[in-house]
């Protein structure tokens, strides 16, 4: 029986081309392309099968790009999340949020300069002219100086804030005020301070978790398209060995060594195999458009793959995480894992709160006690300290009886604490398990993947044996067909395990909180 005939071809040299990304579109991206152009660059650029290509047919013959491909790796994608996606830049913002909000809290603590001036005059009688400056200076622990400078003069004036006209009417107080009760441990301000920083670790949590979720959801519609891309490459390849069976089939007919059945059977795989490639590129073009949801460019303009863009072949090694990293994982995630974080700090700061909330049912008792003329006198002369003369002194007192408020503020706080902590149990077991749960997949993907190569390569060995055989005139094309169907199918599951195994991989890491997926 006549051998299949060899078609020409270009010699094609098999190197890998790797190029960086361009942020601004010039070569893995562009602006408005459609990736149907990549569709026929590849359909053009694929290289003819030959006689002896029919003999293999290799998978990591497909797995080559053209020299006419750049490769879009995923290190490419994850530098363009990170510099212009908006959902980075949003979680970026928070560390700017948080700043802020210590700010705010300890604006409590900012120095308050203050003064007041009232004047009566009624029927040239100067009832009274009050003038009142003062400077408050809050400090962390609860004594807060103050000076003011007064000048009271009237002839109605209340006798309490009468000056002596010999001091022209001016007057200098220093002085403090201590709480002895309640506010001595913690007090409000105090309190805002604390709940502040914790927030802090709150919204760092979440800048995590934002930045995870985006990532993991990219990397998977990379794996997409990386599985669409090389599942269109191997179905055109096998478009190009239906039909060489065709053409050969027919030939053999026109000389009378095959039936006209022969001849349509061998049609019907070819329409077949460009039914299955005609559903690959509409998957290629979908797993294509999906991803560059994920490409940004400058001032928040959006990016499409360019048409000459395809993913770099992943490497044959699986890496795959031992029994010991994944006591790691489990133990970094109890630690570092975002939603951990999160309800851990939640309940530092109901801690504070539930410290504050104790604080309020002591009694309020407030010292005041203030120099007059000194350290400092009116005319800003130093003069030396006299505590039992020339002073003012007050302590005020207040507690209610019942502390119904104050007890159950307390008790809703410690509610609170527990529903935190029961949430925090609830999710750490979650987290653990979707650790485990996640390890398990990625070890038996990978183990099944060991076990297709295993399976691809006999498929490969079968169909070559067949095609021997039909040299020789002992096969025939129902065998052929038959095998080289299995092949496909093995080829392409193998692909599909890959793409599997790198979700299941990313997915492992997503799981345990590893910040920024270890990018």
């Amino acid at each position: 029986m006549e051998t299949v005939k060899r078609l020409p071809s270009k010699p094609v040299r098999r190197t890998r081309k790797k190029t960086g990304h361009n942020r601004k579109g010039g070569k893995v991206m562009t602006k408005g392309l459609t990736i149907l152009v990549l569709v026929s660059t590849l359909l053009f650029h694929s290289k003819p099968i030959q006689s002896q290509d029919l003999d293999a047919f290799p998978l990591n013959d497909v797995l080559e790009l053209p020299d006419t491909v750049k490769v879009f790796s995923i290190e490419d994608l994850y530098g363009i999340i990170f510099a212009y996606h908006p959902v980075v830049k949003q979680a970026n913002l928070l560390e700017e949020t948080a700043r802020q909000e210590i700010r705010l809290a300890k604006g409590a603590f900012d120095p308050k300069l203050e003064a007041s001036w009232d004047v009566k005059n009624f029927k040239d009688d100067e009832y009274y002219n009050i003038l009142n400056t003062s400077l408050k200076v809050p400090v962390w622990f609860p004594i807060d100086p103050k000076i003011s400078v007064d000048r009271n003069r009237g002839v109605y004036l209340n006798p309490e804030s009468s000056i002596p006209n010999s001091n022209n009417n001016l007057q200098v107080t220093t002085g403090i005020s201590i709480p002895l009760g309640k506010g001595l441990i913690i007090d409000n301000r105090r309190a805002t301070v604390k709940q502040a920083m914790l927030f802090t670790d709150i919204l760092e949590a979440e800048q995590i978790k934002m930045i995870n979720k985006i990532l993991l959801q990219a990397s998977k519609d990379y794996w997409n398209w990386y599985f669409d891309f090389y599942n269109f490459l191997l179905l055109q390849r096998s478009i190009n060995i239906a039909q060489q069976i065709f053409d050969r089939v027919k030939l053999n007919y026109q000389f009378g060594e095959a039936a006209v059945v022969d001849t349509v059977q061998a049609q019907i795989t070819l329409q077949n195999r460009r039914i299955e490639a005609q559903e690959a590129t509409i998957n290629f073009i979908r797993s294509g458009l999906i991803l560059s949801n994920h490409l940004w460019g400058e001032n928040e303009a959006p990016l499409e793959l360019s048409p000459n863009a395809g993913p770099v072949p992943a490497d044959s090694i699986l890496v795959i995480p031992n029994q010991q990293d994944l006591e790691t994982l489990l133990e970094l995630a109890k630690v570092n894992h975002p939603d951990l974080m999160k309800l851990s700090t939640k309940i530092e700061q109901l801690a504070v709160k539930n410290q504050l909330n104790r604080e309020n049912l002591k009694p309020q008792i407030d010292l005041n006690y203030n120099l007059i003329d000194q350290p400092f006198s009116r005319e800003g002369a130093s003069s030396e300290l006299t505590f039992n003369d020339n002073y003012k002194f007050g302590v005020s007192f207040g507690f209610p009886l019942l502390l119904r408020k104050e007890r159950a503020k307390l008790q809703k706080t410690n509610i609170n604490i527990l529903e935190t902590q029961y949430e925090l149990s609830l999710r750490q077991k979650q987290i653990l398990t979707e650790i485990r749960a996640s390890y398990v997949q990625l070890t038996n993907t990978s183990t099944i993947i060991r076990q297709q190569r295993l399976a691809t390569d006999n498929y490969q060995r079968l169909l070559q044996a067949e095609l021997f055989n039909l040299q020789n005139g002992e096969s025939d094309l129902f065998r052929i067909n038959f095998q080289q169907d299995k092949l496909l199918q093995a080829q392409s599951k193998l692909l599909k395990l890959r793409t599997q195994y790198e979700k299941a991989r990313i997915t492992l890491l997503w799981a345990a909180g590893v910040r920024n997926l270890n990018n």
